[in-house]
């Protein structure tokens, strides 16, 4: 067999395989998973917040930022939060963001800082990177309000 024609059969075939699994996929497809479940339903959220809790306390570029605020509370609507905004059955009752950051003079340090550890407190509950990003996604919108833009 020439070289050619051995190069001709095996792209012909991954080319095969290829739409072969395409196929399948298309006869199979997997189910759409929420945001909501791939972060682990309301527990899942809980526990990334309460990761992200430590890691805030631990952090000094933020840490001041919180100091004196009424953890469970701030525990509870922040989970309330992301479970709302991932989808889930929960509903936020906290106070509006641009109000409640309107004296903090929060910046975009801060900011960058807040986002890297809840996506630690995340990889550390092993969401999948996907979620991780879809709920950052979900997050941006609240960007001008945090900042008071």
């Amino acid at each position: 067999m020439h070289p050619f024609e051995f190069k001709i059969m095996t792209t012909g075939l991954i080319m095969t395989v290829a739409l072969f699994l395409a196929g399948c996929q298309a006869l199979n497809p997997k189910p759409d998973t929420s945001l909501y479940q791939q972060l682990g339903e309301r527990k899942g959220i809980a526990d990334v917040v309460e990761d992200l809790l430590y890691l805030i306390v631990e952090d000094k570029r933020i840490n001041q930022q919180f100091k004196g605020m009424d953890v469970v509370q701030f525990h509870r609507n922040l989970t309330d939060q992301l479970c709302e905004l991932s989808g889930g059955p929960c509903t936020y009752t906290g106070r509006d963001m641009r109000e409640l950051h309107a004296a903090m003079a929060i910046t975009d340090t801060q900011l960058n800082a807040l986002a890297e550890n809840l996506i630690l407190a995340m990889e550390d509950n092993d969401i999948p990177i996907s979620a991780q990003n879809r709920l950052i996604k979900q997050l941006l919108p609240l960007y001008p309000d945090i900042r008071n833009l």
